[in-house]
């Protein structure tokens, strides 16, 4: 079971003992936002937060359905146009840490209406921007946003609950991003085509201000940033039990776009699906990552440790049936789909995991993880191409993806190898 005591992550072999930080949130405020001991609804301040993280999400893979229009309007090739992909993402990855230690002193809302205000303008100079290296820019600007905003925005949400539905507050921010896959970014995606593609971009903008004001409005004040100074943040990264979750979060990410970067070829040449039926498929896909994000905070509330845990295992299990069923239509996409909830059911326990454990910089801790999660965007796809340069089937790459949710699994059970302090169970009403 879980135990909240206040100071550092320890585990048992039988519980994972979790150090809730203290952000300095009035009790009273976490009353406010809240219904029942169990579960939570959305607030007005967690889909503000939902709100930004909707707009984020869509910005960042709206670009991937546009990529022919981006290059002819541009007068470069495809190929080039997708490096405004990697530039992103390398942006989050690069940007994250400069954001979290310019941001780590400002009170929590103050920072997130600055992230939110970069964002917007980021967008702005992606819609207007003349040539090619303008809109790359503009697309790394905006990308610095990202992950700061994901960090604290984690911080804030879970400081709005009680302390048992802190990572359901989490999952409930960070389904802004899954339903980004769902709805953000088809519906992007054929207004760009519709109407040019820099109509996409305005559009993102126009949620950006939605989400500034519903941010302003609605987000409450009192939440101080970390103090001590950028020493002391980093000296609290510096120990093992910030640097494993941070770890586990690379190879949860590594596994999955090892396999999703690779998914409609794998749909159309091993499948046999149509153009409109991979269509179907991604869409399915999506709504299996929204469910099993929801249901991933909800379970690590109850036993955060046990949830990863059990979610490396079946990761394992269905990725090992999908390398045998992939020829199968049905049986593809029911898999896929539960590949995708399994995979997103990590994020926000993983999120958790490392504000507990850097009690000491918890902003800057919280954003690297978001950080963390995008090198593994990166690194999961180059693995998965370099097996495929090597002879890898495409049919083959769910087990490549099962091997990485093995290693993740095995990172995670040395929390249990570890028998150090577990301080006195602390319930976490008091």
């Amino acid at each position: 079971m879980i135990e909240i005591a206040a100071g550092r992550i320890a585990a048992s072999p039988h519980r994972i003992c979790v150090r809730a930080p203290n952000h300095g949130t009035p009790r009273h405020i976490a009353s406010q936002y809240f219904l029942g001991r169990d579960s939570i609804r959305p607030s007005l301040p967690i889909l503000a937060l939902a709100a930004a993280s909707f707009g984020i999400g869509t910005t960042e893979f709206v670009i991937m359905g546009l990529l022919p229009d981006v290059a002819r309007s541009l007068g470069v090739t495809i190929p080039q146009a997708g490096y405004l992909v990697s530039g992103y993402a390398l942006g989050v990855v690069v940007g994250a840490p400069l954001v979290a230690m310019a941001t780590a002193g400002m009170p929590r809302k103050s920072a997130l209406l600055g992230l939110m205000a970069l964002f917007t303008i980021g967008n702005i100079g992606c819609a207007i921007a003349p040539d090619y290296w303008l809109l790359m820019l503009a697309r790394v600007v905006t990308s610095f946003a990202h992950g700061a905003f994901f960090g604290i925005g984690a911080i804030v949400a879970s400081n709005l609950v009680p302390r048992e539905q802190r990572t359901q507050a989490v999952s409930l921010m960070f389904a802004g991003l899954t339903l980004a896959n769902v709805l953000g970014v088809p519906f992007g995606t054929a207004l760009g085509q519709a109407a040019g593609w820099r109509s996409a971009f305005w559009a993102v903008v126009v949620i950006g201000v939605i989400a500034f004001i519903a941010i302003w409005r609605y987000v409450p004040s009192g939440m101080p940033g970390t103090r001590g100074g950028l020493g002391r943040e980093f000296r609290a990264l510096g120990r093992w039990p910030v640097l494993l979750p941070m770890l586990i979060s690379t190879t949860a990410s590594v596994s999955m776009f090892s396999l999703f970067t690779y998914i409609t070829p794998l749909l159309e040449e091993v499948t046999g699906l149509t153009p409109h039926g991979v269509t179907g498929a991604l869409l399915a896909i999506g709504v299996g990552l929204t469910i099993g994000n929801l249901i991933g905070g909800r379970l690590a509330d109850k036993n955060l440790l046990s949830t990863v845990i059990g979610a490396f295992i079946c990761l394992a299990v269905v990725l090992g049936l999908l390398s045998l069923a992939a020829q199968f239509v049905i049986p593809t996409i029911t898999l896929l789909v539960l590949w995708g909830g399994i995979a997103f059911a990590l994020v926000s326990p993983l999120q958790i995991w490392v504000v507990d454990a850097a009690t000491d910089a918890p902003n800057l801790a919280s954003t690297l993880n978001q950080g963390a999660f995008n090198l593994g965007n990166a690194t999961g796809a180059w693995i998965g191409g370099i097996a495929l340069n090597a002879g890898v089937h495409y049919g083959q790459l769910p087990l490549l993806a099962a091997g990485v949710a093995l290693a993740g699994l095995a990172m995670t059970l040395t929390r249990l190898i570890n028998r150090s302090d577990c301080p006195a169970q602390v319930s976490p009403a008091e």
